[in-house]
C-alpha cells in the first residue's frame, strides 16, 4: 500500500509499474513557478486526506514531500527531488525513481490553473507504445507484473517535441487535482 500511495500521491508512477519512463531526466535549468511552491491537499478515490509539500532544495531542483491524513503519519511520509522545464504551453516535472521501479524517471505534465489548483498529468502509455511503433519516439517495452510499461531512451528535445505537439495533447492523462491548503 505504501507504493501505492507514493503513486496517487505524486502522480509521476502511474499504475504502480506500467510507466513511461525515461533514460534521462529533465536539466536543473529552470526554476519553477513560485505558485507551486507551498502546500496542496486533496482527498483520494479512499477518502483519505492527501498532502502535498512543495520546497526548494537547491539551485532550479525542488523537493516534494506527501503524507496521507498529518504530518504526524510517518509511516506514510514519502519524499521525493524533481526539476521542471516548460516548453510550449507546458509545464513538466521530472523525478528519478527507485531501483525496484527500474532506477530510470518519470516526466509529468503540471498546470497551475487559475482557480488556484495543482492539476497533474501523467502519460498514457498505450500512447506512448503507439509513438513507438510509428517511430515518433524510440524505447523499449519492458514488462511488468502489471502490465507493458515503456522506457523512452529519445533524446529530450525529441520527448519535447512529441509532447508539445498538440496532436499528441491526447497522450496526457489528468491523475490528480490538489487544492491550495488552506484556502
Amino acid at each position: 500500500m505504501k507504493a501505492w500511495r507514493m503513486v496517487v500521491a505524486l502522480s509521476f508512477l502511474l499504475l504502480s509499474g506500467c510507466l513511461v519512463t525515461f533514460k534521462d531526466p529533465i536539466p536543473a535549468n529552470e526554476a519553477a513557478p513560485v505558485p507551486l511552491l507551498g502546500e496542496w491537499t486533496r482527498k483520494n478515490e479512499w477518502g483519505e486526506q492527501l498532502y502535498l509539500e512543495v520546497s526548494r532544495a537547491g539551485s532550479n531542483v525542488y523537493k516534494a514531500r506527501a503524507y496521507v491524513n498529518s504530518l504526524d503519519n510517518l509511516e506514510s511520509l514519502e519524499e521525493y527531488g524533481f526539476t521542471v522545464a516548460h516548453h510550449g504551453s507546458r509545464w513538466y516535472l521530472s523525478a528519478g525513481l527507485p531501483k525496484s521501479m527500474g532506477a530510470n524517471f518519470a516526466i509529468a505534465g503540471f498546470e497551475l490553473t487559475k482557480d488556484n489548483e495543482l492539476v497533474l498529468y501523467n502519460l498514457d502509455v498505450d500512447r506512448v507504445l503507439q509513438a513507438l511503433e510509428l517511430s515518433s519516439l524510440e524505447g523499449n517495452v519492458v514488462e511488468t507484473p502489471e502490465g507493458d510499461g515503456v522506457l523512452v531512451t529519445s533524446t529530450l528535445d525529441k520527448v519535447f517535441a512529441y509532447l508539445d505537439d498538440q496532436a499528441n495533447s491526447d497522450v496526457f492523462i489528468e491523475v490528480a487535482r490538489y487544492q491550495r491548503s488552506g484556502d
